[in-house]
């Protein structure tokens, strides 16, 4: 059962975990990024239950992350072909990547993000497009957006660590 809290319901984050946050749906799109595209393909590179994996995909199909489209006649074949919604989802794959190497790789990298001309490793930070400076938990804050509600702007103004007034911790 989803979360049907307001404060959920009206958060980006709460929205975007209820559309990729289960961990098959973040590994098949990890997979579509590598070029996967047909169920077979799926299946066999995440040795996942086919009933587990037909359910994913239906749902990230419905949410707009992926069009199902034919490839074959008899019998009928379906291709799973990222749109531009699920290919905006990328940067956030390419930092969980970045973060499970430099934290959960005790023995070093078994994977790089790399350049595809030069194979120079990446090493993604999320930036400011504005001025191209790393977002940190030292200089970003949580501030009410133009749509938020009463609620949500009462809740952003409880939450210690992301008022502008409040040190973050470890300063």
């Amino acid at each position: 059962m989803q979360p049907k809290s307001p404060s959920i319901q009206e958060c980006p984050v709460g929205r975007a975990v209820e559309t990729v946050g289960e961990w098959w749906s973040i590994l098949i799109l990890r997979d579509a990024f590598q070029g996967a595209t047909k169920f077979d393909e799926f299946s066999q590179s995440l040795g996942i239950a086919p009933n587990i994996l037909s359910r994913r995909l239906a749902h990230l199909t419905e949410s707009g992350m992926f069009v199902r489209r034919r490839y074959h006649e008899r019998p009928p074949r379906y291709e799973y072909v990222l749109t531009d919604k699920a290919r905006d989802f990328f940067p956030v794959v390419a930092t969980l990547l970045a973060w499970g190497n430099k934290h959960l790789a005790p023995k070093g990298e078994a994977i790089l993000l790399a350049n595809r001309h030069d194979r120079r490793p990446f090493n993604p930070v999320v930036v400011d497009a504005a001025d191209m400076q790393p977002i940190t938990l030292t200089n970003a804050v949580i501030i009410a957006g133009p749509r938020a509600s009463r609620i949500m702007r009462k809740r952003l103004t409880s939450l210690k660590a992301m008022n502008p007034a409040v040190a973050p911790a470890g300063d």
